[in-house]
């Protein structure tokens, strides 16, 4: 029994340990599961409600709108519109393809096709392809294309297969119109490049979202489920440029780049010089911003012509190299050789250090031997002997400049240099400005400083050139470029507002108002720069040609030139100022004083008056009317109170037709005006061939033609000037009296 007892005794305790085990673990185990619970419910309850949530909620962006770009008046220069994404249901086409027995594929790649311009059978390749349930077809199609494609759509009972999503689109209404002072964005409204990626953050804005509650169906839930965060669109900006200032510039680069064969592109500049507030700016051929990984002619003419297989590794590359360059604002980012523009800076400098004078000799014998080298002059036989330094500069001689720079001394020439701004960026408010690339002080020695004095061997960027020459024209002062002058929220409401930025003194008042009068001479009188006269204004000016270092022939020789002329109005009020430079100009002329001072001129010519500059002598034209359909005798009247002499043709009372005609109305002062009465009346003569002729004779020829004068370019002041053009072309007949217009330019001055 005992044993028994003992037994069971010991299997009562086994059962307890057991239990105890037992209870020990679902404690536990239920100790656990509150553990759990409580942090569930109480310690992250917030993080698994946010779980929650992020599986039942769809988020639809809602995209804040671009901030708009103006210029100067307020014309829009970039801004947002809406485009649609054309695409198509894969699955729906299948589904009806095979519910109504027909190619409904077919009928919408060919529909399609016309409407957007694709090849058919690639598209239908693509959709019928395609294992996505939703094809795009094609992005950023204009409000005319889509309402054509809604058009199609629902006449052909498309309706679920074709369709349309709303995008925003970044849109430039000039074009290529200040390209690449604007830049551009990419696919996701991002600035890239130019005034859209300087102000990115300011013009993009904030993106907002709609989030709403859907359950396992995809039905939406309650409202208390959804929210809504709005958009906070983009400030925009209003720019200093001047929407016809820019088109003007434009327009005198591309006459200049095909006149000249411009293998490098053509660039300019113009600049208030009181203030520095950038009026245009523009690179020849631009970009569209529209599309601008589109290459221009020029562009793909050497794509074409490269022999690349067509999407090839080869051709993507060189049409990728080809667009960078294409995007390049050639004023901000690529440097140049000023040559003798920079002749400015060397006299500016010797005379506020007052080792030189205006009155102070000179002598030119064509070169000057420096550090064991003959460093030529352009003008081989010299300039003679005897000569002030206001000749040596408008004459553009480098002796001169030479000996100037030898008598200042390398110390304080690179000390105004730097004072200049040269070795400084000018902050202008765009991307990728270069910088300037100089000697090293140390490394100045008296070769380095003699052709440094006419602007060789050192490179500086268009738009440094153009800032530190603009201090003669602003009585020594130093400005900022900019280029925004103010930002405004979309009600128009200035939310900050920029002008005119700290600046420093380079040289006294009195030696740059001495520099601009002998640059301004230069020009009146008979000095290099005559080709940027424009009748009637006060202009400062000197040209330059420079040799290209970096490019030589077979022999080691330099064969490439950039000619440049850089001017600016005289005015008590501040003026404007302009640079047009010509990256290897390949006409027969190749100086700054051909290939560019003209374009300078009849930039400034139109653009003065528009600025409101106002004429310091009156017109030798005068603007005669219209008088088709009045009577003879008020017509008459009209004219001799002009001091106008008339013509009168035809026995009726009535002008029925005149020449020159009511649209060319502005004839010299000593011009005629033919009447005519009646159809019969008419005279006719033959065009003349002007071009190569001095004024003289031309003028004498184009009277014994019988035809009225007008003129365009520079002064005659010497009887040098040659006819380079005419308006009207040799040998054609014309009525009596038409204008022709010749274009006459000094061909013998180097620089």
């Amino acid at each position: 029994m005992s044993s028994f007892k003992a037994q069971q005794k010991n299997a009562v305790m086994i059962t307890k340990r057991r239990l105890g085990k037992t209870l020990i673990a679902f404690s536990l185990f239920l100790a656990y599961l509150l553990y759990n619970l409580i942090s569930l419910q109480l310690v992250n309850s917030a993080y698994y409600k946010d779980k929650v949530y992020e599986q039942i909620t769809t988020e639809s962006a809602m995209k804040a709108k671009r901030g708009t770009i103006y210029d100067a008046n307020m014309n829009i220069l970039a801004t947002d519109k809406t485009v649609w994404r054309i695409f198509v249901s894969t699955r729906e086409i299948r589904k009806r393809n095979k519910q109504d027995n027909i190619d409904y594929t077919d009928i919408i790649c060919s529909g399609l096709s016309d409407i957007l311009g694709m090849s058919s059978s690639d598209l239908y390749k693509k959709i019928s392809g395609s294992k996505l349930l939703d094809v795009t077809v094609k992005k950023g199609v204009e409000e005319d294309k889509y309402k054509q494609i809604i058009s199609f759509v629902e006449s052909n009972g498309l309706l679920g297969m074709v369709c349309t999503e709303a995008q925003t689109s970044r849109y430039y209404p000039f074009g290529t119109l200040a390209a690449h002072t604007l830049g551009f964005v990419g696919s996701d409204l991002q600035g890239l490049y130019g005034l859209e990626y300087s102000y990115n953050s300011t013009l993009q804005g904030k993106d907002g979202s709609y989030l709403y509650a859907k359950d396992a169906n995809g039905n939406s839930l309650p409202i208390e489920y959804s929210t809504y965060i709005p958009p906070s669109d983009g400030l925009s900006i209003v720019t200093t440029i001047d929407h016809f200032v820019q088109e003007s510039l434009e327009e005198q680069l591309e006459a200049a780049r095909i006149n000249h064969l411009a293998q490098n592109r053509v660039t300019g500049i113009v600049m208030d010089t009181k203030t520095g507030a950038i009026l245009a700016m523009a690179t020849t051929s631009p970009f569209d911003p529209n599309s601008p990984y589109e290459l221009d002619t020029l562009s793909q003419i050497k794509l074409d012509a490269s022999g690349f297989e067509k999407d090839s590794e080869e051709y993507k590359k060189y049409k990728k190299e080809l667009l960078e360059i294409l995007w390049s604002n050639k004023a901000i980012s690529e440097t140049y050789e000023p040559g003798s523009t920079f002749k400015i800076v060397t006299v500016a400098a010797a005379l506020d250090a007052g080792t030189a004078k205006v009155s102070d000799k000179f002598s030119c014998h064509g070169y000057l031997a420096i550090g064991g080298w003959h460093i030529k002059c352009h003008k081989a036989g010299g300039h003679g002997s005897g000569f002030d330094l206001a000749y040596g500069l408008q004459m553009s001689c480098n002796p001169t400049m030479m000996t100037v720079a030898e008598r200042l001394g390398a110390e304080n020439f690179y000390n105004y240099v730097r004072d200049f701004g040269y070795f400084e960026k000018t902050g202008i408010d765009l991307p990728s400005e270069a910088s300037t690339i100089f000697h090293k002080q140390e490394n100045i020695g008296p070769t380095e400083l003699a052709t440094a004095s006419f602007g060789q061997r050192f490179k500086v960027s268009v738009i440094r050139h153009l800032v530190s020459l603009s201090a003669i024209a602003n009585g020594g002062r130093l400005v900022t470029p900019y280029l925004v002058s103010k930002i405004v929220d979309s009600e128009g409401k200035t939310v900050e507002e920029f002008g005119e930025r700290p600046s420093r003194q380079v040289v006294s008042a009195e030696v740059a108002n001495t520099v601009a009068d002998i640059l301004e001479k230069g020009v009146s009188g008979n000095g290099g720069a005559k080709n940027a006269a424009v009748s009637g204004y006060k202009i400062a000016a000197k040209t330059g040609t420079s040799q290209k270092f970096d490019i030589l022939d077979e022999n080691g020789n330099s064969y490439l030139r950039i000619g440049s002329t850089m001017a600016f109005s005289m005015s008590d009020d501040g003026g404007i100022a302009v640079i047009i430079v010509v990256d290897e100009p390949t006409s027969a002329v190749k100086y700054g004083s051909v290939v560019a001072a003209p374009y300078v001129s009849a930039f400034l010519g139109e653009t003065l008056p528009y600025l409101g500059y106002i004429s310091e002598t009156e017109t030798p034209y005068v603007e005669i009317g219209n008088y088709v359909g009045q009577n003879i005798a008020d017509a008459k009247k009209k004219l001799s109170e002009l001091g106008i002499r008339y013509e009168i043709l035809g026995g009726t009372d009535t002008v029925i037709a005149q020449t020159p005609s009511p649209l060319d109305p502005f004839i010299k002062e000593n011009g005629c005006v033919i009447l005519y009465t009646d159809e019969e009346s008419a005279e006719y003569v033959t065009v003349p061939d002007i071009v190569g002729m001095n004024l003289y004779e031309a003028n004498a020829a184009i009277i014994n033609s019988g035809l009225n004068l007008r003129i365009e370019g520079a002064n005659d002041r010497e009887g040098g000037a040659t006819v380079v053009a005419q308006s009207l072309p040799p040998g054609s007949v014309v009525t009596r009296n038409s204008i022709i217009e010749l274009k006459i330019l000094y061909l013998d001055f180097e620089d």
